[in-house]
């Protein structure tokens, strides 16, 4: 009983320092590259935070026992009465507050609840040992039972009302609460079944979304090319596109430049979380093109591993993008039996994009996932965010690998109003700019890739070599390698004469002999 007591002070001391307390510990985790030291400062928070309520939990259930089992009798029945009791409380609380509460009341809520049930725990059983009658016929004094009526409840109350609510810039930034990229007004913060978002506005009215302490997508001017890129590439290298696959809903804007598309006929968009879609997409209407209350759009709310195992359905294009791999099952999206499922997926002609992190990350982590990718489209194209100082790159494959017919692309370009004008508001002015972000073929960076280790289902290789990298900023240096790495081969790009010397020029360090000149083009 009063270890269930000291719970109602240990569930509060872990609320307090998960929200009030670690986000803004003087040690800020970040800027340490070494991944020991890292997980040190993790190990010692969590000790921190959860040692004194797991000890207290760990040391109910042999308490249970010694207060249950009959003296002098086999007490091998209520062991597994006890044991079956403390197994089935396991289950049922572990669903009930991630699945049921926290997604219906937060994670405020859900802690008060549960130094509550403490709470209740510890009256029943202090009663209970109270009420009965000692051994030398004596009642237990009143002043115990007044304790455990009235004390024990009101320094739960307290303690519960004294819960600190999430402050909503973890939700936004994590490990960066401290020392966030820019002082931000927080427009929304939710809790889903599996992942806490939130909105975030910067001081220039850019707005960003994040998931679980991690920005996701927004409308800075970098993310919004990446998100443009992801499905304006794919569409215009397909004649005529009629069904897509966006995985990872975002903000919305990738599945949103698909609508510009009239040949479009469906838009799938596979979201875990539902949460997402319903309450992020509004924040970002007009650059996703309120892409949720268009007719052609679909939602399902699945996983996208079990999606593309299970689904019979097959596209025209098929985008994915995840979050960085260092996340929790985020680099079972970067598997080569994903990308393997995927290239299953599409239709004759058709073509997958695929989002590759630069930043944040290190150089082996990066070589691990184009050398990934490349292993099942081994005719797979990068094409680079930003030429100068590239955070992330797009890759790239067709089913059916073809050589890129620029006319064509110019083509498509100038006759879609809708699609060029998308382009042009992330700084894409013509076809040719577009396709100038190419940064290598696969085949043309295999020496640049040899050794890679490709991440694979059997051993998620990629997480952990990710989350080693935890805090390391290379991108500067991989986007160096890349470029220099990069060839062009002979007839990758095809087309009229005019249009393939502008490329050329476009394109930074183009060696001569890349292209292959169509006659009677224009």
């Amino acid at each position: 009983g009063w270890c269930q007591f000291l719970l109602v002070a240990a569930i509060a001391w872990a609320a307090s320092s998960i929200d009030a307390w670690l986000p803004y510990w003087p040690v800020y985790p970040v800027l340490s590259p070494h991944p020991w030291l890292t997980f040190q400062l993790d190990l010692a928070r969590c000790l921190w935070a959860v040692l004194p309520a797991a000890c207290l939990w760990g040391a109910s259930f042999p308490l249970a026992l010694a207060a249950a089992a009959p003296r002098h009798q086999d007490s091998g029945r209520v062991v597994g009465a006890v044991y079956a009791a403390n197994t089935l409380g396991a289950i049922v609380g572990a669903v009930t507050f991630s699945m049921i509460l926290i997604p219906a009341v937060g994670t405020l809520w859900a802690q008060r609840i549960l130094i509550a049930a403490a709470a209740l725990a510890a009256m029943l059983v202090l009663l209970a040992r109270l009420r009965a009658t000692p051994a030398a016929g004596r009642r237990a004094p009143g002043v115990a039972v007044v304790s455990a009526v009235v004390a024990v409840p009101l320094i739960a109350a307290v303690l519960a009302y004294g819960a600190p609510p999430v402050p909503g810039e973890l939700y936004a930034f994590g490990r960066k609460i401290m020392s966030p990229d820019y002082v931000p007004k927080m427009l929304y913060v939710g809790e889903g079944m599996n992942a806490s978002i939130a909105v975030s506005e910067d001081p220039n009215g850019a707005r960003y979304f994040h998931v679980s302490g991690k920005t996701e997508a927004g409308s800075y001017p970098s993310d919004m090319r990446l998100q443009r890129m992801l499905g304006h590439l794919p569409a215009l290298l397909n004649p005529k596109p009629r069904s897509v696959l966006v995985v990872g809903f975002g903000a919305g804007v990738t599945a949103g430049t698909f609508l510009a598309y009239a040949t479009i006929e469906r838009v799938v968009i596979c979201e875990i979380e539902p949460l997402i879609p319903r309450k992020v997409a509004g924040y970002f209407r007009k650059e996703n093109y309120d892409v949720l209350n268009d007719p052609r759009v679909e939602v399902v709310y699945d996983d996208a591993r079990h999606f593309v195992l299970t689904s019979t359905d097959k596209f025209d294009v098929i985008t994915s993008d995840p979050i960085h791999p260092w996340v929790k099952g985020a680099a079972a999206l970067y598997t080569r039996e994903y990308f393997e499922l995927v290239k299953r997926h599409l239709k004759p002609g058709g073509l997958v994009t695929q989002w590759v992190p630069l930043y944040e990350s290190t150089m082996d982590v990066v070589k691990s996932e184009l050398a990934t990718f490349f292993s099942v489209f081994p005719d797979g194209i990068v094409w680079v965010n930003d030429r100068e100082d590239g955070a992330d790159v797009v890759l790239l494959s067709q089913v059916d690998p073809a050589p890129i017919d620029v006319d064509a692309m110019v083509e498509r370009f100038n006759g879609n109003a809708k699609a060029a004008a998308s382009l042009r508001e992330v700084g894409f002015m013509s076809a040719i700019d577009l396709m100038s972000s190419y940064a290598g073929r696969g085949s043309d960076l295999a020496a640049w890739l040899n050794g890679a280790a490709v991440n694979t289902d059997r051993d998620l290789r990629l997480q952990y070599l990710a989350g080693l990298g935890l805090n390391v900023n290379d991108r500067y240096k991989i986007h160096s390698e890349l470029m220099q790495a990069r060839r062009v081969s002979s007839g990758l790009f095809v087309g009229s004469q005019a249009n393939l010397a502008e490329l050329r020029n476009a394109i930074e360090n183009a060696e001569p002999g890349w292209y292959q000149y169509k006659p009677g083009r224009r």
